[in-house]
């Protein structure tokens, strides 16, 4: 069942017991293995979501992000490389607005991605919005700040975290994560909407056969697709 944004002023401090700090290891460690597969590659990635706050469940997805517009042949060989099996290739648009990513599937709760072309600020710092670490802020076993699908903030303590809705604090939460108030804006409008109408589609998921690449994958679509297109000639220059 999706997560619900909460609406509540009170600070909430939430205790880890011995399970879930075992848990957040064991994420944790998975997470490194495909990160210093890219690293060896000289790809850096962060890993954004629960992994990175640390307020993992058994639910929890590891989702691995190269920020920057790569080379699809340089992200599968470097993985490759590594012994890490990559189960399914897809391209996600969310709107026409937004870029065009490849994701690499690689279990059923486990995926690594990067854009097909340049982000706006907005896109990138969503990633920032739910909270991001990088490969040494995981080997450090530090945990940042970032906000879930509630829209609680969770701020880690010694002991587990300390979690307070964001909704009438947005100005704060911009200052908090460092990031823009349109982000902030953006994603509490398009959380609470899911909420209100539920989980809606993505404007394209096309998954990539064996024998083409992300890149030829796009263009085709480019071709295909108008919209797809303006979005591709947006950044171009």
């Amino acid at each position: 069942m999706a997560k619900k944004p909460v609406r509540r002023a009170e600070r909430i401090e939430v205790f880890y017991d011995a399970k879930r700090w075992r848990l957040l290891q064991r994420y944790r460690s998975e997470t490194i293995q495909i990160m210093e597969a890219l690293e060896n590659s000289r790809l850096a990635s962060i890993v954004h979501g629960s992994i990175a706050r640390g307020d993992v469940t058994e639910e929890s997805d590891i989702d691995v992000f190269i920020p920057t517009v790569t080379s699809s042949f340089l992200v599968e060989n470097a993985l490759e490389r590594a012994g890490v099996r990559i189960n399914r290739r897809v391209i996600v648009q969310a709107t026409p607005a937004y870029a065009a990513k490849a994701y690499l599937e690689i279990g059923e709760r486990t995926a690594v991605s990067f854009p097909l072309t340049k982000m706006r600020t907005v896109e990138r710092e969503f990633y920032r919005f739910g909270g991001e670490a990088a490969l040494q802020t995981l080997k450090r076993g530090e945990r940042v700040c970032g906000v879930d699908k509630r829209l609680m903030l969770i701020e880690p303590t010694a002991k587990g975290h300390v979690e307070s809705s964001i909704i009438g604090r947005e100005t704060e939460i911009a200052r908090v994560l460092r990031i823009s108030i349109e982000t902030v804006l953006d994603r509490v409008h398009a959380l609470m909407r899911r909420d209100q109408i539920g989980r809606t589609g993505v404007f394209i998921e096309r998954e990539v056969a064996e024998d083409e690449t992300f890149e030829m994958a796009l263009k085709q679509l480019a071709d295909e697709n108008p919209a797809v297109r303006r979005r591709l000639r947006l950044f171009e220059k």
